[in-house]
């Protein structure tokens, strides 16, 4: 496992506190696990997503993500209706292992009320809340 400051926490990215990052491209939301997640939980062998179409509020449970390690529910950063899904990772949820803020996306929403994203940590924000828990 990483170290905490070994953690990749792009700046451009929002996060929430169960390690769900959320993007803002356009008028969507990209959504995905952060570093810290995909590092704690180990070799993801299994992901469920919802449907294309599907709303949640923010805070929703969105997804299921399985690994070696444990199961793990995703919620959703910012509420809004799912309008893609990354169908890659139902043949290869080690996805979101290698490269989890780009080809292991999980989401894309079209969100209910951006504003909503600005009640998530930055990057640095959430650098210390994970040192705090160490």
């Amino acid at each position: 496992m990483k170290e905490i400051n070994e953690l990749n926490l792009p700046d451009d990215l929002r996060y929430a506190d169960d390690h769900e990052w959320a993007r803002v491209e356009g008028d969507k939301v990209r959504v995905g696990l952060d570093d810290y997640a995909q590092d704690q939980l180990g070799d993801i062998v299994f992901v469920e997503l919802p449907q294309v179409g599907d709303t949640f509020k923010q805070g929703g449970e969105f997804a299921t993500v399985e690994s070696v390690k444990a199961v793990v529910e995703c919620y959703l950063p910012v509420g809004g209706e799912i309008i893609a899904v990354n169908s890659a990772l139902e043949e290869s949820p080690e996805l979101i292992n290698k490269s989890s803020y780009d080809d292991g996306w999980m989401v894309d929403v079209k969100p209910t009320d951006l504003s909503e994203i600005d009640a998530l940590m930055t990057s640095d924000a959430c650098l210390e809340k994970l040192k705090g828990a160490e």
